[in-house]
């Protein structure tokens, strides 16, 4: 019958049987509804695992719809919802793990906890009386084994010895009967294991097709399938925060690289312009050195000329030269100035611009 309704669900709507007053208040359901079990979209339901076990859960309050799973294992935010889905799966199934880990606790320390053999009751007084008929009865046989044995009759001795040894046997069935069934009941507690997946009690050295049986038993698979996917989950986890690790360090490796190759690109250029500088000064310096050459060349030939051609003449020509003097003094600081404007780097100008540096 579900089956049928499902077909018919799939091919006709789950609205189908529906008035249409009903249908006008009708909401279709969809996979990323909250009514929906997103355990049963991502992976499975615990819910599912266990029916008719032991550790039943139940029915699962929200929807487990096949159809609804294909719908959302095709849509395009598939996979922004699965790490939350497992997420809150990986948390339920802790839960159900330990719970079952404290069940398996207690169930191992029954199987450890060692049972104090309680003391021999005080035998009773008809007891009491059994075993001293049976030392007199022993005691007796002894006397007459050791007389047989004087007397070479060794036949006779060892039937009496025979009857002493049955006495024995009966004395101590007599005083040991309450702790042999104590041990046999410890023997038989001792027989039992504990399965550490499922938290089953298991006879031990059990026959194989019981031991088969329980392994491939619903609960045994379920939680096993539970304790599977919290190690899977576990791991993908620290997988993932490992990989987020080291993009961390290697996006603050390749800044540091960028930051280093950045002060190394501006130590260049810095030293550059320095150098650049300093060639413009040894080039400024240079060229004034030969024009003050030149400009002392040529005035040493015009006070030769002018020497010679002033001959003897008194005070008009020491007026004459020092006022040549003062003229070629002015003369030289013009040309010194004219030299300097000369400089882009020493009178503010940049290179390849007319226009002076503006002092701050």
């Amino acid at each position: 019958m579900d089956a049928q309704r499902a077909l018919l669900d799939e091919l006709m709507g789950a609205a189908r049987n529906l008035t249409e007053e009903e249908k006008k208040g009708y909401k279709e359901v969809k996979w990323d509804d909250k009514e929906v079990c997103g355990f049963y979209m991502v992976r499975f339901c615990p819910h599912d695992l266990f029916v008719n076990t032991r550790s039943d859960l139940g029915p699962c309050p929200k929807i487990h719809d096949p159809k609804l799973k294909e719908s959302f294992e095709q849509s395009p935010r598939h996979d922004t919802y699965v790490p939350r889905f497992e997420a809150e799966l990986a948390n339920f199934c802790e839960k159900l793990v330990m719970d079952l880990d404290r069940r398996v606790r207690r169930g191992r320390e029954r199987l450890d906890q060692e049972v104090e053999v309680p003391p021999p009751p005080p035998i009773s007084a008809e007891k009491s009386e059994q075993l001293a008929v049976l030392e007199e009865k022993i005691k007796n046989l002894l006397e007459q084994v050791e007389s047989l044995g004087e007397a070479g009759k060794v036949d006779e001795a060892g039937a009496l010895m025979k009857k002493v040894e049955m006495l024995n046997a009966e004395k101590t069935a007599l005083t040991q009967q309450p702790q042999n069934d104590k041990l046999l009941m410890i023997a038989q507690e001792k027989k039992m294991a504990l399965c550490e997946i499922c938290g089953s009690f298991l006879i031990a050295n059990d026959a194989a097709e019981r031991t088969q049986s329980h392994v491939t038993g619903k609960q045994h698979i379920g939680y096993g399938m539970v304790r599977d996917f919290i190690l899977e989950h576990k791991t993908a986890k620290e997988k993932a925060r490992e990989e987020a690790r080291l993009a961390r360090e290697k996006e603050a490796e390749e800044r540091r690289k960028q930051r280093e190759k950045e002060s190394e690109s501006k130590r260049r250029r810095s030293e550059s312009a320095e150098r650049d500088r300093n060639r413009d000064w040894d080039q400024d310096r240079e060229r004034d050195r030969y024009r003050e050459r030149d400009r002392g060349r040529e005035r040493s030939r015009e006070r030769n000329s002018r020497g010679s051609r002033d001959g003897g003449r008194g005070s008009e020509s020491k007026y004459t030269n020092f006022r040549n003097g003062r003229d070629r003094s002015r003369d030289r600081y013009r040309e010194r100035d004219r030299s300097r404007s000369r400089s882009p780097v020493r009178h503010g100008y940049r290179r390849g611009s007319r226009s002076p540096v503006r002092p701050y």
